[in-house]
């Protein structure tokens, strides 16, 4: 008996370019074969790299095996190997057939383009960041932990950058800070009409090393560079002036980066080259005075559902250099 797949030609296309214009071989079908696990693996086993999809109602998830299936247990016991995946109805792929009951199929996996290969270096190096990330500990353990301050121009996207890195390490997508972009802004800055003073009840004379600020990231939205009022800049190195002034350490923190999915078409590891114009990066340099290697690009999240591989890396790359320029100036002190 021959097994077909319920898709249209349409839709198996569209799931194909969805994984990168991979071939897909059907090699188990729940309602020809049998809810059966076993027979499943017995199928799939020895052909490659393996994806299982299963539709519930209008719901589609699976779970997505890099090399052959006789090395399930293998897979899932070293990180990386294997993912879970879900997907959605919309424009690209539109699922027409509503499915009453739970089918499982599971296709076999020519990897043409070398797709797998790459989301795989980008998952593994992904989680190597979040694991770096997670165990940082500042230079010589001066102070228990850093503080990082984000500055600049209402929108541009330093509540989302919070708001990102939180998502990262919580797993899923948070909105604890509130993200807007009316005139007065929504997270509340240092105001030159209501200034910080003495009788402030949280102000402290004389700060300690734990109390001062680490590290400054100027945040700007990366399209807006050019159209920044000479008030603004005026501002901006007024503060730069005190910051230096100040010995803390500064990074460009660029955000609103664009074509962060086209990546995985190159090298991730060139991540920046290939989203971003160099003219972008060397006008930023420029303007702000900022050294290119303090210049650090994000797409944050805005109005996404799901996580996103290539911006977690673009965000927690962005955060260990911050960790970086932080215990450069840690050090510095700690030389003087």
């Amino acid at each position: 008996m021959a097994v077909t797949t319920r898709w249209t030609w349409n839709e198996e296309r569209s799931f194909q370019k969805l994984l990168g214009n991979v071939s897909l071989r059907l090699l188990y079908k729940s309602s020809v074969h049998g809810d059966d696990i076993a027979e499943m693996q017995n199928r799939c086993r020895c052909q490659g790299s393996t994806i299982t999809v299963i539709y519930h109602s209008d719901s589609i998830f699976g779970i997505f095996m890099l090399g052959h299936s006789s090395e399930m247990s293998k897979s899932f016991i070293e990180p990386n190997a294997s993912f879970f995946f879900s997907l959605q109805k919309d424009e690209t792929m539109e699922m027409k057939s509503v499915f009453l009951n739970s089918t499982v199929t599971s296709n076999r996996i020519k990897d043409e383009t070398g797709y797998i290969n790459r989301i795989t270096r980008a998952t593994q190096h992904r989680n190597s960041l979040l694991a770096d990330v997670r165990a940082y500990s500042p230079f010589a353990n001066l102070v228990s932990e850093i503080r990082i301050l984000l500055l600049g121009p209402v929108g541009s996207g330093k509540s989302s950058f919070f708001n990102s890195v939180k998502s990262i390490f919580q797993g899923h997508l948070t909105r604890q800070a509130i993200v807007g972009s009316d005139v007065t802004s929504i997270t509340e800055q240092f105001s030159p009409h209501k200034p910080i003073t003495p009788k402030h009840p949280t102000f402290i004379t004389s700060p300690s090393l734990k109390d001062r600020i680490h590290c400054v990231a100027f945040v700007f939205d990366i399209n807006s560079m050019d159209n920044l009022s000479s008030k603004m800049m005026v501002k901006f190195k007024q503060i730069q002036r005190e910051v230096i002034n100040c010995g803390v350490a500064q990074v460009a923190l660029l955000t609103k980066v664009k074509n962060c999915n086209e990546v995985l078409q190159d090298n991730f590891l060139k991540m920046n080259k290939a989203m971003i114009s160099q003219s972008q990066i060397q006008n930023a340099n420029r303007r702000l005075g900022i050294p290119l290697s303090r210049i650090l690009v994000v797409e944050n999240y805005a109005s996404e559902r799901e996580m996103d591989l290539l911006k977690d890396i673009l965000i927690l790359s962005a955060l260990k250099q911050m960790f970086q320029a932080a215990d450069d100036f840690l050090e510095d002190l700690h030389l003087e």
